[in-house]
């Protein structure tokens, strides 16, 4: 019977700033690279917050939870890219996000806003808990959004469309997912802005 082995968690590498690609480069934890694919690490954390919120509901939340989870799985997909410069991306096998990805995401959107009043104010970011956790997860996508067109113009051809498309649209999903949770989930009016 062989015996398996288990690796520790640290590995102390990391101590002094620095990190490892999935190439085996050694940069920074300061560069920009990291930044971007810790940012998507950020919002795939708080995806996974927001689809447990969801867990002890029904229908058509476990619609919605469903999607998050493949959100999640994408957005691990996206990260893993970033974490591997883009000379190394075929030698890793490493997936990528696909234009279905996007359409998928589309339609996601369009079915949760035809459930929707039409809007007609600015809308603050409040309401449920799981309405309010979807806000945050549209914010750090404009963030990473932001991050990843530094990174392409920093280096031009690691600039990868599909990555900003796909977290251009994600942004969008998750501002009528918030809407669509509080409506859904409060039945009652958005919190609007009041000037």
């Amino acid at each position: 019977m062989s015996k398996k082995f288990k690796s520790k968690i640290y590995t102390k590498r990391g101590d002094q700033g620095e990190t490892s690609l999935v190439s085996g480069t050694t940069v920074s934890k300061s560069n920009l690279r990291v930044e971007a694919y810790g940012t998507i690490d950020e919002l795939n954390s708080f995806v996974g917050l927001l689809a447990s919120s969801l867990s002890s509901y029904a229908a058509p939340f476990d619609t919605v939870s469903s999607s998050l989870q493949q959100i999640q799985n994408q957005l691990f997909v996206m990260g893993s890219r970033l974490a591997c410069e883009i000379k190394f991306h075929e030698k890793h096998k490493l997936k990528r996000i696909s234009e279905q990805n996007i359409l998928d995401l589309e339609e996601q959107i369009d079915f949760l806003d035809s459930a929707l009043p039409p809007l007609s104010n600015f809308i603050l970011p409040a309401g449920t808990n799981s309405s309010c956790l979807s806000h945050v997860c549209r914010t750090i996508c404009r963030r990473a959004e932001r991050l990843l067109i530094r990174f392409g113009e920093e280096i031009s051809e690691e600039r990868d469309e599909i990555n900003l498309i796909f977290i251009n649209r994600l942004s969008d999903y998750f501002f009528v997912l918030a809407r669509f949770l509080n409506v859904q989930k409060s039945n009652g009016p958005e919190v609007v802005w009041r000037e």
